[in-house]
């Protein structure tokens, strides 16, 4: 299964197969592309972790790193029995699980395909990460044990309900397969396309959509209309990979540049997450 530390053999790969489809791309142009697709800022950041031998910044639902000035929060001490209702698994919008574990006197979180993230307490319910601007609140029932979380990130609110162990680890071992496999999911490109193409006509489908992805392509769809309209049509989509998330990795080729997408369905065929970067 590759991971970031096989970046040079991902960029190899990606170049013999565009130029395979009369698309040319530099040596330097494929790491950087890489660098974005794996989530870095540029290829100086990854090949400083590379070299490092370790991972990259922990985060939050593919958060960016806590931005200087964010007000700092006073953090209390919870007692174990509260902290362990909140303890166990919890669903997003697309095919992950959110665990949460305690360690010790704090709740520790990790997301399908990331590092684990501490988080710590500012009342008995309301918790905050340090790594990352990003804010975790539990909803409980009479007896105080959470019945969902709500992330809120981003200026938005992600909510997640519990699910049972047996469910977590069914939806961890279908994205294990996935990303050991390293093969589309067959709906993910015409799904893509589709988007893209609402994108550019400004009608995007959102019945498509999972309600999240749907109100955030609402809310940025000016934005993302110009651009890619600024990028013209569709000339070819190469499929990069899966990522850790479970996610299907695409660059896409207009006839005026490029875009770099990941995108996730559910087991319905709903486009549950999608991300796109400007590229070369």
């Amino acid at each position: 299964m590759r991971d970031f530390r096989d970046a040079k053999a991902m960029a190899h790969t990606l170049r013999e197969s565009l130029t395979a489809k009369s698309v040319t791309l530099s040596h330097s142009e494929s790491l950087e592309l890489i660098a974005r697709v794996l989530g870095f800022h540029d290829w100086n950041v990854l090949s400083a972790k590379i070299q490092a031998g370790g991972t990259s910044a922990v985060n939050l639902a593919t958060a960016p790193a806590a931005p200087s000035g964010t007000p700092e929060r006073d953090e209390i001490a919870v007692d174990a029995a509260t902290l362990d209702g909140y303890v166990g698994f919890y669903q997003p919008e697309h095919e992950a699980v959110f665990t949460v574990t305690r360690e010790a006197s704090r709740l520790v979180t990790r997301l399908t395909g990331q590092p684990s993230l501490p988080i710590f307490a500012e009342s008995a319910t309301e918790f905050f990460a340090k790594a990352v601007n990003a804010q975790i609140s539990f909803v409980t029932d009479a007896t105080g044990h959470a019945t969902s979380l709500v992330l809120h990130q981003r200026g938005k609110d992600y909510s997640m309900k519990r699910i049972d162990a047996a469910t977590a680890q069914s939806i961890e071992n279908r994205t294990a397969e996935r990303v050991k496999d390293q093969t589309a999911n067959p709906g993910s490109e015409p799904a893509l396309r589709r988007l893209i193409d609402g994108i550019i006509t400004g009608n995007p489908n959102y019945a498509e959509m999972s309600g999240t992805l749907a109100d955030a392509t609402r809310q940025q769809l000016p934005n993302l209309q110009a651009t890619h309209q600024d990028l013209g049509a569709i000339e070819s989509i190469q499929f990069l990979g899966v990522s850790r998330q479970g996610e299907d990795v695409y660059t896409v080729r207009h006839d005026n540049g490029a875009s770099h997408w990941k995108i996730a369905l559910d087991s319905r065929g709903i486009i549950s997450s999608a991300w796109v970067t400007p590229g070369p």
